[in-house]
């Protein structure tokens, strides 16, 4: 399907792997000129490279950059001024019990989940509007609105995501911008197959019957147990980046393989 999309400029934060690559890859597979990001350049060039030669007309870029330090971001706003689509994807999570995290572990989540995130849609957004044309999505999880108590320091930053989409969503009144979030159930990354094959090292199962004796064990409340794949949750961000999602206000997204047991 056609999206509409093509010669629009996105910046896909935290896109050398997983979702974020997933999400820059789809883009791209619609004509956007990518701007990939990550801490590690030669790590962002190898994308980079990989998505020139798998979609020659686009022009991806190298937007290497530390996007919690300010003065990186700042960097990273005279480089790329001006884009059409902000996705808010880089994020930091770890299993943690209550009783550990400190003051110090909040203050690096909400840093880097909540405020990175904030500079760049404080930044980009007042242009959008200007130009009447632009779409910031948030990743967040079904775990901000489903807390399962493993990672509350976790948790807290993708609740807050929901409100800060709904806080700038606010602001689009009348304009050809949206402003979303969407909440990816267990997904696939590189790091989550890795953790999961580790689990079963004595067995001589292919992943896809892991994967299943994990999610009937572990996940027993997830309707497709399987794990999302990052393709999926491209796919769905690409959509909402395009004109056929502009009536797509402040909402939260859920693509969560049915991890959620209410209705809202």
């Amino acid at each position: 399907m056609e999206m509409g999309l093509k010669n629009k400029t996105a910046l896909v934060t935290g896109s050398t792997k997983g979702i974020g690559k997933a999400i820059a890859i789809e883009l791209a597979k619609e004509g956007v000129h990518v701007l990939i990001n990550g801490r590690n350049s030669e790590e962002v060039e190898r994308v980079v490279n990989e998505i020139k030669l798998e979609f020659p007309a686009t022009s991806p870029q190298n937007a290497a950059a530390d996007i919690v330090d300010s003065q990186q971001r700042e960097s990273l706003f005279v480089r790329y001024p001006n884009i059409n689509i902000l996705v808010n994807n880089m994020g930091i999570y770890e299993m943690m019990q209550y009783e550990d995290v400190d003051d110090e572990i909040w203050e690096k989540y909400f840093r880097t989940n909540v405020l990175a995130a904030n500079g760049l849609s404080k930044f980009y957004l007042p242009k959008m509007l200007k130009n009447d044309d632009g779409r910031i999505i948030f990743i967040a999880s079904e775990e901000a609105i489903m807390p399962s108590g493993q990672m509350p320091q976790y948790c807290m930053t993708k609740s807050m995501l929901l409100s800060l989409s709904k806080s700038l969503s606010k602001l689009t009144k009348g304009k050809e911008v949206t402003v979303n979030t969407i909440m990816p159930g267990p997904t696939l990354s590189e790091n989550v197959y890795q953790i999961i094959e580790g689990m079963y090292p004595d067995e001589n199962l292919d992943f896809i019957e892991i994967e299943k004796k994990f999610m009937t064990t572990n996940l027993p409340q997830s309707e497709i147990q399987r794990f999302i794949r990052p393709a999926e949750i491209g796919r769905l961000a690409t959509f909402l980046c395009s004109p056929y999602a502009s009536a797509f206000k402040g909402s939260p997204v859920r693509m969560d393989g049915g991890m959620v047991p209410t209705i809202f």
